[in-house]
């Protein structure tokens, strides 16, 4: 588990801890592998196996049902990869872990068999299970309580994550997509490697975090052994309950992956200004664009919202956000109807769908992650970080249980649907949010704003 005591002083860079920019390439790299693989999946799956560049010629709905499954699993995984480091390893040690069982995953991808690609899959679910909650938790640990660089640390750290996402479609896509899909795993795979090389390399600027907690030590075995208090067992309720607002909101944001990168290949006209067509796994990339390129300006939106004294809360933020990612799937409505009028829809719909799930996620994911940081008990951290990102995997599972129903409810009944009772979800959300808040105890209170939460 994380260190219990931080050092007075750690080596800074650009005014945070430098142990912050090790973590964010390696995520980087991670995420790099993670969503060039994510934007092959469901293409290769369902490409025909007599086509010049073969897959495995499933279904869409066959297709659609591994990729709910492969990546709940993927997310899930997070809770024994937790626990391994709360109770093992530590976090620092299980990150080195995860990275090469990830770095032997995506190789194994690179293979062309359908054994290879299963094994692939399953080293890739245990690595990320290693990987994706501890580093997370090493984040916030670098930062001691109430420093208020802590949510912008989150920022840096999701711009990394972003900027893998943003070149990996297009990328890996490409080489997958127009020329093999096993040399777009395999390029998946170069850039774990690299990530793994990162992280090895920046050991030294990580010595206080992530370390496991030993019972030999008289300070760490107080805190082992102390029973939660009243108000920590409260904090931990609220945080149960926003997992359940993360599910709801990956199980409509990842209908990205699945039914709307089929809907981009299948549905979409792609032409380019004449130019040529574009490949669906590039749209992969949209999102993390527009994440790049407005994250800052949304930021800047809640740090103006606050100042005028306004509910800012990390449960309002989420709540806003569900709401504004399910108005985007109105554009897809529009999509579908335009499709059923003249046999194909505008690439704008999809785009303009992309920047409202975009939107939607800045005011949801990194609020979310800074906000575990601050409510979770500290014995207990990887462990609760690990049940956020299992949230992850099982509203990663429900969108491909929801993207399935397409075929016989038809894509518009499912694009709206998601858009008003996500809505709906989103209002409720914010009618409770007095109760709800008195369970944080003031846990947000007292901390410098920040660009973005």
């Amino acid at each position: 588990m994380a260190n219990i005591s931080r050092p007075a002083h750690q080596r800074e860079l650009f005014g945070h801890p430098a142990g912050l920019y090790i973590l964010f390439f390696t995520e980087m790299w991670e995420r790099f592998s993670y969503y060039g693989m994510r934007a092959l999946f469901t293409l290769f799956l369902v490409s025909e196996t007599t086509s010049r560049n073969p897959g495995f010629g499933w279904t869409n709905q066959e297709a659609l049902s591994l990729y709910g499954w492969y990546t709940m699993l993927v997310y899930v995984a997070s809770i024994p990869g937790g626990w391994v480091a709360d109770r093992l390893l530590g976090q620092k040690k299980t990150v080195m872990l995860g990275g090469i069982l990830l770095c032997i995953g995506h190789s194994i991808l690179a293979l062309n068999s359908e054994i290879s690609f299963y094994i692939g899959c399953l080293f890739i679910i245990l690595g990320v299970g290693g990987l994706k909650p501890n580093i997370s938790s090493m984040v916030g640990g670098l930062y001691k309580q109430k420093d208020e660089r802590r949510d912008l640390g989150f920022y840096i750290f999701y711009m990394g994550i972003n900027i893998g996402g943003f070149v990996a479609p297009i990328v890996c896509g490409y080489i997958g997509e127009k020329i093999n899909w096993h040399y777009g795993f395999g390029l998946a795979a170069i850039g774990m490697f690299l990530g793994q090389i990162v992280y090895m390399w920046g050991q030294k600027y990580l010595k206080h975090v992530g370390n496991l907690i030993s019972a030999k030590n008289e300070k760490d075995r107080a805190i082992l052994e102390r029973p939660l208090t009243r108000i920590e067992k409260d904090r931990v309720k609220v945080l149960l309950l926003s997992f359940l607002l993360i599910v709801l909101f990956w199980a409509a944001f990842e209908q990205a992956g699945g039914l709307m990168n089929l809907y981009a290949k299948q549905k979409t006209d792609r032409s380019f200004f004449g130019l040529g067509e574009i490949p669906a796994s590039v749209f992969q990339s949209v999102n993390s664009f527009f994440i790049i390129t407005l994250a800052t300006l949304v930021g800047a939106l809640w740090l103006k919202w606050r100042r005028m004294g306004k509910e800012a809360s990390s449960l309002f933020k989420m709540a806003v956000g569900i709401i504004i990612m399910a108005l985007g799937f109105g554009f897809m409505s529009a999509a579908s109807v335009q499709y059923e009028n003249t046999g194909s829809s505008a690439m704008y719909w999809l785009i303009l769908a992309y920047l409202f799930h975009t939107i939607g996620e800045l005011c949801t994911s990194p609020v979310s992650l800074s906000f575990i940081t601050k409510l979770a008990p500290l014995k207990y951290a990887s462990v609760i970080m690990g049940l956020y990102w299992a949230a992850t995997g099982l509203g990663n599972k429900a969108a491909g249980e929801i993207g399935k129903l397409a075929k016989d409810l038809g894509d518009f009944e499912v694009f709206t649907g998601i858009a008003v009772i996500w809505t709906l979800i989103g209002l409720i959300v914010i009618l409770m949010l007095k109760p709800l808040k008195r369970l944080t105890h003031g846990a947000e209170e007292g901390e410098g704003a920040v660009a973005v939460d």
